[in-house]
């Protein structure tokens, strides 16, 4: 039989459970990591690569060592040598530390910012306490179906 064969081997697992997150076990692995919010396609890739996980394998065929070395890459990329370019969160506000933020600490880092935002009455700040546009676009005939903030017709 071929690699790409439709037999499910007795120890596959369709959802796996990995970092607070449901993985669906039928997508390739690399695709199947971008599920945690925080990791895209190339951090997923770089995992894998420094994991030593076949990139043709499927999530549900991971054994859970396998597994295991992802999770510890994702959680502490640069014991790995993932350079610090590659992290999300670079040169964090409270800290000074390079890192990557992915599942719920990512919510929790985004909410602290604006928040810190918000208080400071950083325009941005101000914007999305206000729920409009933040990032300069025009306002005056897109995005009516929230809040009216443009001018009205006379």
């Amino acid at each position: 039989m071929s690699s790409g064969s439709l037999v499910i081997s007795p120890d596959f697992q369709h959802i796996l459970r990995v970092l607070n997150t449901n993985i669906d076990g039928r997508r390739k692995v690399m695709y199947a990591l971008t599920a945690i919010p925080g990791v895209g396609r190339r951090f997923a890739n770089i995992a894998c690569k420094k994991a030593g996980v076949d990139f043709e394998k499927r999530a549900g065929e991971l054994t859970p060592d396998e597994v295991e070395k992802v999770v510890a890459i994702i959680q502490n990329p640069k014991q790995f040598k993932i350079p610090a370019w590659f992290l999300n969160r670079q040169k964090d506000y409270k800290t000074g530390k390079y890192q990557q933020a992915f599942a719920n600490t990512l919510q929790q880092k985004l909410r602290e910012d604006l928040e810190r935002l918000k208080k400071i009455r950083a325009h941005r700040g101000l914007r999305h306490y206000w729920g409009i546009r933040v990032r300069g676009q025009h306002t005056k005939s897109t995005g009516r179906r929230g809040k009216t903030m443009a001018a009205t017709k006379k």
